[in-house]
């Protein structure tokens, strides 16, 4: 059963941060909050982790994960980015919206999209995935927790224990948080286009 740490949603306790940092650095699978849902999470090169994600959401080879980032220089590393997105970027974040970029070599080929080979990008407004991926000091590696035949997340972490607590080694727990899909705003083109319109706004985006 998972360990759950009951964390402030404003003012997390940085030992249960670090102790997170610590679980997913040695290839744990975690849930844990962001500003539109709760979602497992992941150490970046850990095929293990993002495998199990696969089997608990039952998802397919062209399902866009998304990396979530401490800051825009982070982004640059693993995702091309040029100066109109960078500042449309920096203009939207933090908050709900997940940006698909065309990924660098840094990103390891099984998290692309196995076709287009993008990776999607994220930078929440949320005080404990911002403390976490500080901590880590490198990406985390991410899929909403949407449970297979669901539309919408699980958003009270004490369901998240009894449904998934046996199959994740840590859960995050920050209150209750209404599920929102994020705004996905595709920037591999000349322009930018809303290839979903959630959370997040889209009148800077000219939508």
């Amino acid at each position: 059963m998972a360990q759950y740490f009951e964390v402030h949603p404003q003012t997390p306790q940085q030992r249960l941060i670090r102790r997170a940092a610590e679980i997913v650095s040695q290839g744990g699978l975690i849930v844990y909050p962001t500003d539109s849902s709760y979602a497992f999470g992941c150490q970046l090169d850990c095929k293990d982790a993002l495998e199990r994600i696969r089997r608990i959401r039952q998802l397919g080879e062209d399902h866009h994960f998304t990396l979530i980032c401490r800051d825009l220089s982070q982004v640059s590393a693993f995702a091309k980015i040029n100066n109109e997105a960078f500042r449309l970027i920096k203009t939207l974040t933090p908050g709900p919206y997940t940006f698909l970029l065309q990924a660098t070599r840094e990103v390891p080929r099984r998290l692309q999209h196995p076709k287009r080979k993008t990776i999607g990008i994220r930078l929440p407004d949320n005080a404990v995935s911002q403390l976490l991926v500080a901590e880590l000091d490198d990406p985390l590696f991410s899929s909403t927790l949407i449970l297979p035949g669901e539309t919408d997340g699980l958003t009270d972490p004490e369901d998240i224990r009894d449904r998934v607590g046996s199959r994740v080694e840590l859960i995050l727990a920050a209150g209750v948080i209404p599920f929102a899909e994020t705004t996905i705003v595709d920037l591999t083109g000349e322009f930018p286009v809303v290839v979903r319109q959630g959370k997040g706004g889209i009148g800077l985006l000219g939508a």
